[in-house]
């Protein structure tokens, strides 16, 4: 069984220090929304985010979209051999049921996060979604992994098919993927740093890389 941990992922509610923002209150009446209750955008609210610390990275949801729409419809996903969680900036965890099916429209996405962050478990009854209070560290220490894996772009330079190989041979590895836009983990994991090419690649580049490459040893 092959772990995902999407890390320290800009997905976060408008933080209250902001709330006020003519952006975030301009947007927050479109809505028919509180501003608290709105998912923190830098499509909708840049100018708000010049405001916050590390304003520059955050406020990016459709890091996590992505990666979860590939991994949720990729081949080890439906063989039932990959487990996925999100874990966000403010130490907040998604864990993700393996048959949950994420929407492809990014405002029914952004719909969806919103109502989980209000609700912790959507939707009632089934719970495909729920979100938990806990760090990286207490995340990974839940999984019990017998190798953790930190994508990075400083860590030892290794071939994807290469990874794949390696991978394959743990019975329960967390292979760790940034996700936030640029720039560095805040509190790097401790763990193997692996880096599969010379220049920076998007987080859902890095996880169709990982996927891929683990699939050709694990069901193809």
């Amino acid at each position: 069984m092959l772990h995902i941990v999407i890390a320290e992922s800009e997905l976060e509610l408008v933080p209250r220090e902001i709330s006020n923002h003519s952006a975030i209150l301009s947007h927050a009446r479109k809505r028919r929304k509180k501003p608290e209750k709105l998912i923190l955008d830098a499509t909708y609210h840049y100018k708000a985010l010049r405001r916050l610390e590390n304003g520059e990275r955050r406020g990016r949801p459709d890091i996590v979209h992505f990666c979860l729409i590939n991994a949720l419809e990729s081949p080890l996903n439906k063989e039932g051999k990959l487990r996925v969680y999100i874990h966000t900036r403010n130490d907040e965890v998604i864990y993700v049921k393996p048959e949950t099916r994420i929407p492809k429209n990014y405002n029914r996405f952004i719909g969806l996060m919103e109502d989980l962050f209000e609700r912790k478990r959507v939707p009632e009854g089934i719970e495909l979604l729920k979100l938990e209070k806990k760090s990286l560290e207490e995340l990974i220490h839940e999984i019990h992994p017998d190798e953790v894996f930190i994508m990075h772009e400083g860590g030892e330079l290794i071939k994807p098919r290469e990874l794949g190989r390696i991978l394959s041979g743990f019975k329960t590895p967390v292979v760790v993927i940034g996700g936030f836009p640029h720039g560095d983990f805040r509190n790097l994991p401790v763990g193997r740093k692996i880096s599969i090419y010379k220049g920076s690649l998007t987080a859902w580049a890095v996880l169709n890389e990982v996927l891929v490459n683990y699939e050709n040893f694990s069901i193809f």
